[in-house]
């Protein structure tokens, strides 16, 4: 069998390659594993070629025998906060993927005061990377609990200890020119309420790291609860198409979870394929 991989950017490696702080990820890990993967033979990268934009999964069903889809979750949550369109304002996921792909992070500027939205690993890898590349000020604001925080205990600590604030209990009501206002938060039985007191902390650049969501899924298919919705093996709601990783249903958001529900989907295929 051939295998192409259609990618939206320029270059292949999803996550790996696009998503993970610089100072965890270096020496090209990314590409290095992918250019080892592509030895295996009959594999095939097409680059730049989104789905729904370059590629449609109609045109994919009619020249493949199987499809299986692994785009992740594009889109990015709103603050629903007035002025969250400001320029300075900016997805914590855009920022990380811009400062992997430029050589020279010297060139890159970041505020003097920055202020990330959210409480897992892609605020704390904004939030580091922002006080490494020299931002005198950084603040990570989260709506709950330290304790709810999907960043790890570790990854907290990391934050912390590099001069990074952690505020939690507060969601931001504003943003303006050089600051965002926040209000207290309660987490109640009925779920999360806003205080009246509220407070504000300057910020020359926001960075929104409040979670993802699926944009862009085809038509046709099945959704549950926000993502494809699949059986254990893969399968969704359309013949002849799989789905796996964050874009599907069961499981952790977790590289491990992805990798798992890839090899469980291909051995799925190769079975329904050998018939």
């Amino acid at each position: 069998h051939e295998v192409t991989v259609f990618d939206p950017r320029p270059k292949a490696g999803g996550l790996n390659e696009y998503g993970i702080a610089s100072y965890k990820s270096t020496n090209d890990f990314a590409a290095k594993e992918v250019a080892w993967l592509l030895q295996i033979g009959g594999i095939r990268m097409e680059t730049g070629k989104a789905l729904g934009r370059d590629v449609a999964l109609a045109d994919l069903q009619k020249a493949h025998d199987a499809v299986f889809l692994g785009m992740g979750l594009p889109g990015v949550n709103a603050l629903r906060a007035p002025g969250e369109d400001a320029a300075h304002v900016r997805n914590a996921v855009d920022f990380i993927a811009e400062l992997r792909q430029q050589p020279d992070k010297a060139k890159l500027a970041i505020g003097r005061d920055v202020v990330v939205i959210g409480g897992g690993m892609t605020a704390v890898d904004a939030a580091v990377q922002s006080k490494l590349l020299g931002a005198e000020n950084v603040t990570i604001v989260y709506r709950r609990g330290q304790e709810k925080m999907s960043a790890s205990g570790h990854e907290q600590e990391h934050a912390t200890s590099t001069g990074v604030r952690i505020i939690c209990n507060a969601a931001p009501v504003a943003v303006t020119g050089g600051e965002v206002e926040f209000a207290y938060t309660e987490d109640g039985p009925t779920g999360l309420t806003l205080s009246r007191e509220t407070f504000r902390l300057k910020a020359d650049q926001v960075f929104k790291a409040i979670g993802q969501t699926l944009a862009g899924a085809p038509d046709g298919l099945t959704l549950e609860g926000g993502k494809i919705a699949v059986t254990a093996d893969g399968a969704t709601s359309v013949k002849g198409i799989w789905a796996g990783g964050d874009c599907a249903t069961g499981g952790e958001d977790l590289t491990v979870t992805a990798v798992k529900q890839g090899r469980d989907a291909a051995e799925a295929i190769h079975a329904a394929l050998m018939g």
